[in-house]
């Protein structure tokens, strides 16, 4: 039955928010309907991933982003490369707002690919996600009151693996994107910012807490992007999977996603996706598209609808 099937918690979030959430004027100036404080809860037993049904969502998007926040990188051009334009738009806004060229963003991202300078130059993002994962900075006194930043910094990826490898009942298994000493240079703070690990009976949890929630757009990528962050420790970790706890913060739905509201709050979930790792390798950081199966995936048609920047 539809209610009893995974999605239904997301669609009734949606539905609560858009019928009760309170109206606000937001940074993007598109304005919101919004809840403070909500939560999600998924089991990811026997391969279950929380896939959206209702409308197609690009898991393999989705999965190409979160192994490039592992990398540490923190330009688009890699992505771009692939086809990802998730983050496209922020540099895009730049380039047009600073150098007054109104080229489309399809022409903007070609040109990021074809002109390594130019990405160098317009490309960048600041120190967002991946860099403070794997290269949180620190800094040791250099005299005079001085302080040098070290070559490298604190990898929390890594760190995080050898905690629940050595002392799985800690309460410290924790990978935070929050610097607040570099918010200012990102091209967006973090949304899904704090990740708490926990070990139960050989399973392994997570809770995400999310401070910004884009229900519509975004939710459904966080979703795939913390199931698939916990499968990819587990396997790391020899640890089953056990369940992914969402919370979001601010959590809304954006006033110009009205059509894609209306028309996903109409459509009935059905079927249960489930994702195989086909390959271990040797660390969180060796792992490749090709790595990750999707079967039973039948989603209905994807709604389209424009990102706030």
């Amino acid at each position: 039955m539809a209610d009893t099937h995974y999605e239904q918690q997301y669609l009734n979030l949606m539905r609560h928010i858009w019928r009760n959430g309170d109206e606000r004027v937001d940074r993007t100036g598109v304005g919101t309907r919004s809840v403070f404080g909500a939560s999600l809860r998924f089991d990811l037993g026997d391969d279950m991933m929380p896939l959206l049904t209702t409308k197609r969502v690009y898991w393999k998007t989705a999965t190409r982003e979160f192994l490039w926040f592992l990398t540490g990188d923190t330009n688009i051009r890699a992505l771009c490369v692939q086809g990802v334009e998730i983050w496209t738009d922020w540099p895009h806004a730049r380039y047009v707002r600073e150098t007054g060229d109104a080229i489309a963003r399809d022409a903007f991202s070609a040109k990021i690919v074809a002109d390594a300078e130019f990405a160098v130059r317009w490309g960048n993002l600041g120190p967002v996600y991946g860099k403070q994962w794997v290269d949180w900075p620190v800094y040791d006194p250099a005299g005079d009151g001085l302080f040098r930043q070290r070559a490298q910094g604190i990898n929390q990826i890594a760190g995080l693996i050898h905690s629940l490898r050595t002392n799985p009942g800690s309460r410290r298994h924790i990978v935070e994107g929050w610097n607040v000493a570099e918010l200012d240079a990102m091209a967006l703070p973090p949304c899904h910012k704090t990740y708490q690990f926990h070990v139960a009976d050989g399973r392994l949890s997570v809770l995400l807490y999310q401070r910004s929630c884009d229900v519509a757009l975004g939710l459904p990528f966080n979703l795939w992007g913390a199931a698939l962050f916990l499968r990819m420790v587990a396997q790391q970790c020899d640890l089953q999977p056990g369940e992914l706890v969402w919370t979001g913060g601010d959590t809304h739905l954006y006033l110009n996603h009205a059509a894609l509201v209306e028309a996903q709050l109409e459509r009935v979930p059905d079927g249960c996706p489930r994702m195989t790792i086909i390959r271990r390798p040797d660390s969180m950081f060796d792992y490749t598209i090709d790595d990750f199966v999707v079967r039973d995936y039948h989603p209905q048609a994807h709604i389209a609808a424009p990102v706030a920047v």
